[in-house]
């Protein structure tokens, strides 16, 4: 995987914050997957405000966009497709409080593969198996600071390392 360099790099006591398609979802305000939408909001502004660096994992993104488009009607869906648009526009070009994840390599993806079974067990998608590799990377290049997965999933808010110290 790519490394990815955060934004708070340099503050050791800085945590690292990976965003899944539970919360992200709950942001947007997409319908049926944002019962938790205004405590993801007053969370969302502790986090910036904590100067936490918020990871958007490109499964994130992939996931968020399949909610939408199997979401209501086609004016509902044009109206969230496009919140959706500008929001992932605005993380790649740095003007979101998260940063997008770089794609991971092929090579990486067929490695993954054989650990998707036990993941599948769990009831775990693939796209929650790669949010987790984005977990271990970050966990691997920042020892000093805290790393999480920011979820409602359970199997996935469990992984929550504290900095090592």
């Amino acid at each position: 995987m790519a490394r990815i360099f955060t934004r708070n790099s340099g503050n050791s006591m800085t945590s690292i914050c990976i965003i899944d398609t539970s919360v992200f979802c709950n942001v947007l305000g997409i319908p049926n997957r944002a019962q938790r939408q205004q405590e993801s909001l007053d969370q969302l502004k502790v986090f910036i405000e904590m100067g936490a660096t918020l990871l958007l994992p490109m499964a994130t993104i992939y996931e968020t966009g399949n909610h939408i488009a199997q979401n209501g009607n086609g004016r509902m869906r044009r109206e969230l497709a496009k919140k959706f648009i500008e929001q992932v526009q605005q993380a790649f070009s740095g003007e979101a409080p998260w940063t997008p994840t770089p794609m991971q390599a092929l090579e990486e993806i067929v490695a993954w593969l054989n650990e998707f079974p036990d993941w599948a067990m769990r009831g775990a998608g693939f796209g929650d198996l790669s949010i987790f590799k984005v977990y271990e990377e970050q966990c691997a290049l920042h020892a000093g600071c805290r790393v999480f997965i920011w979820s409602y999933d359970q199997h996935l808010a469990a992984y929550d390392r504290p900095a090592q110290i």
